[in-house]
């Protein structure tokens, strides 16, 4: 009965062990897609790794009043940019939202060409109220025509972002 007991326990030590190469191996994977996977920097030294998904940032944003803040690290698909210098963009949050992203300090821009691209910011998320002008201002910097400009009237509850950091998913 006794070697049972000592053949069973080796049994179990090297299934043991296949199951956590299997483990390793799994991990390795990841680790080297990771890899494959390279960014265009912009502005402060960031990492790629624990950035939220954008469904989840919806969820944080939902929960701040006007004025308030959070510090932030999400992923982004890039929807507008402007076309003027690159000084700001706007991204999709899922459901319908979109986020204003501007870069601190007006530190550096983004090129003007990246609609359609993921990005992972790095910065502060906040909730604003846009005045009618300044919404204006961006309508003009998107290339609105005057009757669009124009019919621009009320003060409007934005999800903003000020980035202190950027990483372009490099797919070139």
């Amino acid at each position: 009965m006794r070697n049972y007991f000592i053949l069973f326990a080796l049994l179990l030590v090297i299934v043991g062990c296949k199951t956590e190469t299997k483990k390793d191996e799994a991990v390795e994977a990841a680790e080297e897609r990771a890899k494959e996977i390279s960014y265009k920097p912009f502005g402060k030294e960031i990492i790629a790794n624990d950035a939220m998904a954008s469904k989840s940032m919806i969820a944080k944003y939902r929960t701040l009043k006007a004025g308030d803040s959070i510090p932030a690290k999400v992923t982004l698909k890039v929807k507008e940019v402007c076309q003027a210098k690159g000084c700001w963009m706007t991204a999709d949050l899922g459901d319908g939202n979109e986020v204003m992203v501007k870069f601190k300090d007006y530190g550096f821009f983004m090129p003007k060409d990246i609609a359609g691209e993921l990005v992972i910011v790095n910065g502060m998320a906040y909730v604003k109220e846009v005045p009618v002008e300044e919404q204006r201002h961006y309508a003009e910097d998107k290339g609105a025509s005057k009757e669009e400009i124009e019919a621009i009237t009320e003060p409007k509850r934005t999800y903003s972002f000020e980035a202190d950091g950027v990483l372009l998913v490099d797919t070139k």
